[in-house]
């Protein structure tokens, strides 16, 4: 598994709050599983933190699910994404991932205010997307490292 680091320029020099999360590239084809909020034009990769005593593979399946509704068999970990901001680590597992079928999504109260819906795009047009990172770096920072961590992703896995 390969480890990426991405130190934001607000971060404190160590952290002392930790999150990891497991997100998964589906890909059909030509084009990648999404999750899209319609109400704020946002993309990601499916995915979302670990509960309870769940593995991280259990995770991205559960995730995928949810924001989804496509059920998944997923790849071991193939990346990790080590992020750094404020007093934060942020640690992003990367899966790769195949439908197998489809279930009932799960979406959060969150999720469901920002529209939240899946979206099969080109992976030419996501890393597009993806790629203008900067652009937001003095509008939106967590849009702008949410993107950086993304492309980052499909840059070292596709």
């Amino acid at each position: 598994m390969k480890r990426v680091e991405i130190v934001g320029a607000n971060y404190f020099g160590k952290w002392d709050k930790t999150r990891t999360a497991c997100r998964c590239i589906v890909i059909n084809k030509d084009k990648m599983l999404l999750s899209y909020e319609t109400l704020t034009d946002q993309w990601m990769i499916p995915g979302g933190g670990i509960e309870d005593e769940e593995s991280e593979a259990d995770c991205c399946v559960r995730e995928v699910a949810e924001e989804t509704g496509y059920l998944i068999k997923t790849s071991e970990c193939l990346l990790e994404i080590d992020e750094y901001y404020e007093n934060y680590k942020f640690i992003s597992k990367y899966f790769i991932g195949e439908v197998l079928g489809t279930t009932k999504r799960n979406l959060t109260k969150r999720e469901i205010a920002v529209g939240m819906e899946p979206r099969w795009i080109s992976i030419k047009d996501i890393k597009h997307i993806f790629s203008l990172h900067d652009s937001y770096k003095d509008t939106n920072e967590m849009r702008r490292g949410m993107y950086l961590r993304e492309y980052t992703a499909l840059c070292e896995l596709i």
